[in-house]
Formats: C-alpha cells, sequence, structure tokens
C-alpha cells in the first residue's frame, strides 16, 4: 500500500515547515567579509544573495549590533547558521567588538546604508508626480524685472500668488502625462524642478500686487507660467528604507521613466501606475513582461508581426466572435516572465517612483510590476 510512504512525507512535510523560506546562499559567497568604505548593505547582501532585497532575513540574528544599518569600515562579518539551518551574517567579535554604547549611538555619518542613496536623492528632490488640478492652484510666474522670456540666476521674478516672506520655494515646470495603459486615465503629471527662490515681497492677489522673489539656484531658465511650491514640500527622504515584498498580490505597469529613454536598467528610475493605497516605499516587486503571441496556422507556428494580413484578421475575428477555428490560424497566448526587480521609494496618491534593483534584459515602459 502507498499510504504509509504519503503519511510519511506528510510528516516529514510539517516537520519542516520554514524550509522554502530558507535563504539560498551564493556557493561562493566568502566565510568572512571586512566591510570597506564606500559598501552599503546592498552591496554586502549581494555578496552573498542573489536576492539582495532579502537582506533583512540575512541579518536578523546580529548579537553586536542592534541596527544592521551602524556598521562600519574596518567591521568583519562572519557567515553563520542558527539551528534551524538558516544563513546570517553577525559581526566578528574577536575582530572588533562594540561597547554596549557603541550598538545604540550612531557614529556620523560614515555607516553603512541600505542602499546608495545618492542614487535616488536627485530624482526625490528634482521631480515629483501632481495632478493638473493641483498645479492649477499654485502659484506660478508672471514675470522679471526685466523684459525677457527666460529668466536666471540673480533675476528678480514677480509671482501671482500670495507667498510667505523670506521663504523658500521651488519652481516647477508641468511635464508629461503620466497615463494608466489599462483605462487611459491620467493619473499625474510630471514636474520638474527648474530653480530655487526665495521671498522678499508677500504679494497681495486679491488687490492685484505680486509677491516678488530672487533666483538662488537654477537648472533650467525659468519660464512664465513655472510655478512654486515650498521647497521641502515632497522632499522628505527616510534614513533607510526596510525592503520587503508585499503581503497581497499587486498587479502595476511601468508608465514611465525618469530619463525618458526607450531601454533602462539596473538603478534606473520608473513610475508605476500604483499608488498610495497598493505600495508604500520599501515594496520589492517583479518586473514582468508578456512573451510575444504565437499565431498557429497551416503555415505553422509565427510570431503576430510575421503573420499575414489575413491570418491576423480571422484570428482576431475568430476571437472577438468566439469562434473555434480549424482551417485557421489559431493564437496561442504566452505566458509573463519575469526579467528584473524593482523597489518603490516614493509614492503619491495614484503614482509611485521606484528603483531598478536587478535585470536579466532591458526593461521597457509597458513592462509590469508585480507580486502573484
Amino acid at each position: 500500500m502507498r499510504y504509509p510512504l504519503v503519511a510519511a512525507l506528510l510528516a516529514f512535510s510539517s516537520a519542516f515547515p520554514a524550509i522554502a523560506d530558507v535563504l539560498t546562499i551564493k556557493k561562493d559567497a566568502p566565510k568572512q567579509y571586512v566591510v570597506k568604505k564606500g559598501d552599503t548593505l546592498w552591496d554586502i547582501s549581494g555578496v552573498y544573495l542573489d536576492e539582495p532585497w532579502q537582506w533583512p532575513d540575512l541579518w536578523q540574528m546580529n548579537p553586536q549590533i542592534a541596527n544592521p544599518h551602524l556598521i562600519y569600515p574596518g567591521d568583519a562579518l562572519t557567515l553563520i547558521y542558527d539551528k534551524d539551518g538558516n544563513p546570517r551574517l553577525v559581526k566578528n567579535a574577536r575582530y572588533k567588538k562594540l561597547s554596549p554604547e557603541g550598538r545604540i549611538t550612531p557614529k556620523g555619518k560614515n555607516a553603512v546604508p541600505t542602499l546608495p542613496l545618492e542614487l535616488l536623492r536627485p530624482y526625490l528632490s528634482y521631480e515629483q508626480a501632481i495632478s493638473a488640478e493641483i498645479i492649477a492652484d499654485k502659484p506660478y510666474i508672471l514675470g522679471a524685472s526685466v523684459n525677457t522670456k527666460m529668466n536666471t540666476l540673480g533675476h528678480t521674478l514677480y509671482v501671482k500668488g500670495d507667498l510667505h516672506l523670506n521663504e523658500a520655494y521651488g519652481v516647477y515646470r508641468k511635464g508629461n502625462d503620466l497615463v494608466d495603459p489599462k483605462t487611459n486615465e491620467v493619473l499625474a503629471n510630471k514636474a520638474e524642478l527648474v530653480a530655487i527662490v526665495r521671498s522678499f515681497r508677500s504679494g497681495d492677489v486679491a488687490n492685484g500686487v505680486p509677491a516678488s522673489v530672487k533666483v538662488e539656484l537654477v537648472k533650467q531658465e525659468i519660464k512664465p507660467h513655472d510655478f512654486l511650491m515650498p521647497a521641502m514640500e515632497g522632499q522628505m527622504l527616510p534614513a533607510y528604507f526596510t525592503m520587503k515584498r508585499p503581503e497581497t498580490a499587486l498587479d502595476g505597469t511601468i508608465i514611465a521613466s525618469a530619463n525618458e529613454m526607450r531601454e533602462f536598467s539596473t538603478m534606473d528610475i520608473v513610475v508605476l501606475n500604483l499608488g498610495s493605497d497598493q505600495v508604500k516605499p520599501g515594496f520589492v516587486l517583479d518586473i514582468q513582461r508578456q512573451s510575444p503571441e504565437v499565431y498557429d496556422g497551416r503555415n505553422g507556428p509565427r510570431y503576430r508581426e510575421d503573420s499575414n494580413s489575413l491570418e491576423k484578421f480571422m484570428t482576431d475575428a475568430n476571437e472577438l466572435f468566439g469562434i473555434e477555428s480549424d482551417e485557421d490560424s489559431s493564437v496561442w497566448h504566452m505566458p509573463k516572465e519575469k526579467v528584473g526587480e524593482l523597489m518603490v521609494f516614493k509614492v503619491y496618491d495614484n503614482v509611485s517612483y521606484a528603483l531598478i534593483v536587478k535585470n536579466q534584459h532591458p526593461i521597457r515602459v509597458g513592462d509590469y510590476a508585480v507580486i502573484n
């Protein structure tokens, strides 16, 4: 009888419920690693893991330090395995030992971060996603103290809006629409920072008096109708990101990129049609790409672009009306395949910005950002 074997397999699987969750360490991973200047937790985890975003699991048991973000050049890390067989990175006490105060007191600005945040900072500072309605309510540039359509450093500008005296403002330019490919709905508008100004007259719109600002920093020439927001609005950056997989399924799409290129790669920034009700900063999602359809007809399997017009028409018509075809071509819808991973780092109401952390192929607008 096979029942005893089945029972034994069930007993075995219930006795080891966490086997599937054990981290897989690279075959060439070193038993000890000495932290170098410029290292990040992401870099170090990548030495040991194919999936560096899983670094919190690798650092779970670390008796030397309460916060794995506070490791420093010269610290030695040792790969060990706990009683359940899970790999862990710990600080080698024999090499360098921290005092109890050292475990809770930051050592300045040289601690190893989770990710190289300088890669994110330009995008957090220079680009935002704002609805057209909100942009329409913002103060905007009317003109300048000199008769020019493009203004630059040192110019005095006049603004339609009531500003706070002596406050710094970011001057933004409305960019492309961010459109949901499924609904064609405009989710937000890109807004690019072009300058920093400081107000020295507050203005009074009700009585037709413009506010006055002095240009303090310029990225691009400032144009009439560029709009203003407080300089720190939307610029908050967490010290580090707690990277994790979402617990619920998600199905989003890459709808734009920060560099406006057709293809992009690791450490490039993309925009998703997933908002604050679906994702949070630190969420790691898979990037998937739809495999091409195949027409299988009298002339054998061919991709859609290689099929003739009649085959495309007949197949599309059959699918539209639910007709099963024997003689004409039939279409095969292929599955999506994983081509990379990304981490969400900035979230708005309807869209979010994400950093590509891994890719096997060039990533494109239209690729999917999912958790199954």
